[in-house]
């Protein structure tokens, strides 16, 4: 199993921590691909391309303009040993911390490297009951790795008068590992009594919907949001979504889990003045098993009736707001 991966952005030297660029930098050092994370920090330290050759060779590392241009555009990715010696020799010259490039090529795990792929967990584990959902993903023809990863995610929940999840917004910035991905999955777990007939999948900003599937039994409903483009390796999408639901009993929390790390995610809850809650608290997981920890307590905004957690640098997992009923 992956581990979770560090947060490289701590560890940066002479970098200003509160820039948009040292903010990209972080985040590409944590997910990759590659390319960009070289892109930014070469940007982000100002060195030309024949400034950072020079540097190099004064290491005893003799390699070409041409080459390293070609690795920040994702045109060629190192593999060879000389090349990855020059990998490592790049970090030092960008002042980086030790294997945050080379680690991007070469999992420390020891798995194969995947076009940019940032360390991950398997949706199994974050999302129970598991065989109802790989049942759905196999009607699809859905890969285990849809090839995206999530850079910025905000989600809005409304729970009704009665206490039910009436509706959960989303808009999402992804960035595709891998060339060709030109949709994404979204996966509704509705509470006791959800009935996925009755659920409404809107698919708002740069997307459109595709296929959708439900689960009578486990109240899951999955969706196909296509997008109108095909991604490259690299690219980021933003689009927007809805699961508009009430069909279930009583809500007691609102989860969402993490296949991949690195990215910003907002999670607000918002009740209807008729059904407030008593208490409400932040929560973590490993997996859905997993004991729960990180529980912060949140209090209930006087005006607008909700809560809220910011998460700046998600591991995978699960995150989660739970709340209790007077």
């Amino acid at each position: 199993m992956a581990q979770n991966t560090p947060d490289i952005a701590q560890n940066i030297p002479d970098i200003a921590q509160n820039t948009p660029e040292s903010a990209e930098l972080a985040q590409l050092l944590r997910t990759g691909p590659f390319h960009l994370a070289l892109r930014s920090a070469l940007t982000a330290r100002g060195l030309a391309l024949t400034r950072v050759q020079h540097k190099l060779a004064q290491r005893g590392i003799n390699i070409g303009v041409t080459s390293l241009s070609y690795w920040q555009q994702g045109a060629r990715r190192p593999q060879r040993p000389e090349s990855l010696r020059a990998v490592r020799a790049l970090e030092e010259v960008l002042g980086l911390p030790a294997r945050s490039l080379h680690r991007l090529l070469v999992p420390e795990d020891g798995a194969h490297p995947d076009a940019g792929r940032p360390a991950g967990r398997a949706y199994r584990s974050l999302v129970a009951p598991a065989g109802s959902l790989q049942q759905l993903f196999t009607e699809l023809g859905t890969p285990a790795d849809g090839g995206l990863h999530t850079v910025g995610h905000h989600e809005r929940v409304r729970i009704g008068a009665h206490r039910e999840l009436s509706e959960r917004e989303s808009l999402q910035v992804v960035r595709a590992h891998r060339d060709g991905v030109d949709r994404y999955i979204a996966i509704h777990r509705g509470d006791a009594g959800c009935d996925p007939a009755r659920v409404r999948v809107r698919a708002a900003d740069n997307c459109r919907l595709g296929r959708v599937r439900g689960d009578a039994e486990t109240g899951v409903v999955v969706a196909e949001l296509l997008f109108d483009t095909r991604l490259r390796a690299g690219d980021t999408h933003v689009f927007g979504y809805a699961f508009e639901d009430g069909s279930g009993g009583p809500s007691a929390e609102y989860v969402r889990g993490f296949s991949f790390a690195g990215g910003q995610y907002v999670l607000q809850v918002r009740f209807d003045e008729a059904a407030l809650p008593v208490r409400c608290h932040r929560f973590t997981q490993a997996s859905a098993g997993a004991p729960r920890g990180g529980r912060q307590e949140l209090t209930l905004s006087g005006r607008h009736h909700a809560v809220h957690v910011v998460e700046q640098g998600v591991r995978p997992g699960i995150v989660g707001i739970a709340w209790d009923w007077r």
